[in-house]
């Protein structure tokens, strides 16, 4: 640290004072007044003294910090005045006010009357006048730009308000609980629901893909989820207290969404897939119990809190969530933020009794799952497993089991078409009115709008058909390379599907069969 004299510019000013030689400093920033009082104590009077300084010339010097500065071979003459002390008390009061009211006077005349220190002042003053309009200046952008970014908010809010008055439901988009910093806690505790006893026929029929998610209950959904864990050892294998496991199946559906499509329902949907995969490829086989639960875990929580609309949305729209993870994957980080809120709340964190080095594994794996769901990334995972495929799949490999295991759970994402055509179009019909949703809104904002969600121009076959043929049948029949029996079980109907819907296509466009009456008529002219 400097010491005074290198932070605060002193002054020194040599003194002739009844022929003896004194020096004095000041600090350029002091006052008049204050060089005079240390005049008189140098010169040994009081502060109440009249007191003049003359240069080698004789010419009259002014007390203030800009006078000119000295040498010791000539210093300035010091002549002093003290008051008179015949006056009373009160009238030496008022003598020395007088005194020095005309001494400041005298000072301001002298300091005006040079020219060379009236303009150095009068450019201080000029450059301060003009510093403070800048500054004012600059405020006054500054405020600018906060007016502009608060009516743009308060335009967004006024959309947002007749938005929802037009389509009488709540805009989840703009609720806090997007924001992945929440606590997450149950609202209720375990249900008091009994519990289920599944029928032998119910165990065998939950390990299929044509199984009828339609058909269960909330409360059944849990139980039949519980039952999985269960069922593939994962309860044994990270010690989960089977309370526990409750509570966080329980706390898993409290934060999905009431969502057309993207709700607890697709939840159970994509996790019965995957543990039907599991099942028809004998996974066990080639992974370890520690995978099975990562992929099951990954499934139960993939889509956690989905606000209904896609990345497209969020991007665009610059969503508060967009914003948090920079335009990349926003929703499935937010999928994986969520999941790990929950697992934080130690009433529901089923990988409590696992060691520190197992849980890092564990979460690594999840938000890995999670994040590949992002169809945005669609075409780099499936070429990267294709590559793997060649010469021949390494199930020792970390990087190639992890791949594998992206494209799972990709599979059973988006994997509705593999079902019975009962199970599968219902979701079809959930999935466009999710589309439609999102896209009117976009309409609403000045938002660039997908074709394939625009009602005006989409319909139920032309959504599915390209879907079906250039996403849906490559990724199976890449998988039914290491799992032959994909062919047959999955890939056959998807096939299927795909027939059908060119079929509904083709009698969609066909011109209606003309009436009767216009029969009639044509035979008549003839």
């Amino acid at each position: 640290m400097g010491n005074a004299s290198s932070i605060e510019p002193t002054k020194t000013i040599f003194l002739d004072i009844d022929g003896k030689k004194e020096k004095i400093m000041f600090s350029r920033h002091c006052g008049s007044r204050d060089i005079h009082d240390l005049i008189a104590h140098a010169a040994g009077v009081s502060r109440y003294a009249e007191i003049s300084l003359k240069d080698s010339a004789g010419a009259f010097v002014s007390l203030n910090p800009t006078m000119p500065i000295n040498t010791q071979s000539s210093p300035y003459k010091v002549t002093s005045k003290e008051p008179s002390p015949t006056t009373d008390s009160s009238n030496g009061d008022g003598e020395v006010f007088t005194q020095v009211l005309s001494q400041v006077a005298s000072q301001f005349n002298n300091h005006f009357s040079k020219e060379g220190v009236f303009k150095v002042e009068e450019m201080k003053t000029d450059i301060a006048t003009r510093l403070s309009a800048l500054e004012r200046k600059m405020e006054l952008e500054g405020l600018k730009a906060v007016e502009i970014e608060k009516c743009k908010r308060d335009i967004s809010d006024i959309k947002d308000q007749i938005w929802n008055a037009q389509k009488k439901f709540v805009d989840f988009n703009r609720l806090s609980s997007l924001s992945d910093e929440r606590k997450i806690s149950l609202k209720r505790d375990v249900p008091s629901y009994p519990k289920y006893t599944l029928s032998q026929e119910t165990i065998e029929y939950l390990k299929q893909p044509t199984f009828d998610i339609w058909h269960w209950e909330p409360n059944e959904m849990l139980s039949l989820l519980e039952h999985m864990f269960h069922e593939l050892g994962l309860v044994a294998e990270f010690n989960i207290n089977p309370i526990t496991l409750k509570r966080f199946f329980l706390c898993v559906q409290e934060n999905y969404r009431n969502n057309p499509f993207h709700n607890f329902r697709h939840c159970f949907c994509v996790t019965q897939m995957m543990y039907g995969m599991i099942h028809l490829c004998h996974l066990w086989e080639v992974m370890t119990r520690e995978d099975l639960g990562i992929l099951m875990t990954a499934c139960v929580c993939h889509d956690l809190d989905h606000p209904g609309y896609n990345n497209t949305y969020q991007i665009n729209a610059r969503t508060e969530l967009a914003i948090r993870y920079n335009d990349i994957s926003p929703l499935e980080n937010h999928h994986c933020a969520v999941a790990f809120k929950i697992l934080s709340n130690p009433e529901c964190n089923i990988f409590a009794n696992v060691d520190k080095d197992t849980f890092k594994r564990i979460r690594a794996g999840i938000t890995m799952l999670i994040l590949a769901t992002d169809m945005a990334r669609h075409g780099e995972i499936m070429d990267n497993f294709k590559m793997k495929l060649e010469p021949e799949f390494d199930y020792k490999n970390k990087d190639s089991l992890d791949t594998l295991k992206m494209v799972l759970i990709k599979c059973c994402d988006i994997s509705n078409e593999v079902r019975p055509m009962e199970v599968s179009e219902p979701w079809v019909d959930c999935l466009l009115e999710e589309y439609f949703n999102q896209s009117d809104r976009e309409k609403m904002e000045g938002l660039p709008v997908a074709p394939f969600m625009d009602r005006d121009k989409v319909t139920k076959p032309t959504a599915q058909i390209g879907f079906i043929k250039f996403v849906l049948i490559p990724m199976f029949e890449t998988v039914a390379k290491l799992f032959p029996v994909i062919d047959s079980t999955m890939v056959e109907p998807l096939r299927i599907a795909r027939d059908r819907y060119e079929d509904m296509k083709e009698k969609n466009s066909m011109p209606p069969p003309p009436s009767q009456s216009n029969k009639k008529k044509t035979v008549t002219e003839k």
